[in-house]
């Protein structure tokens, strides 16, 4: 599954520190998912749609 979560946290100047801070997760998972060697569990890709004010579809679109 890819995503724009990199170009939807750019566009709100959140760094990768940050919005792993706000999703309680790590840095490096944050990191995984953006370059998509892991799959958020579904309870993570909704607060990564909450944190960074978009849909789930939005961030996330099938291969």
């Amino acid at each position: 599954m890819n995503n724009n979560i990199r170009q939807y946290r750019k566009e709100k100047n959140i760094s990768q520190e940050d919005l792993a801070k706000r999703c309680n997760v790590s840095r490096q998972t944050i990191n995984a998912i953006e370059n998509n060697k892991y799959d958020p569990t579904l309870s993570l890709a909704f607060k990564l749609a909450e944190v960074l004010q978009v849909t789930v579809d939005e961030l996330f679109k099938s291969k």
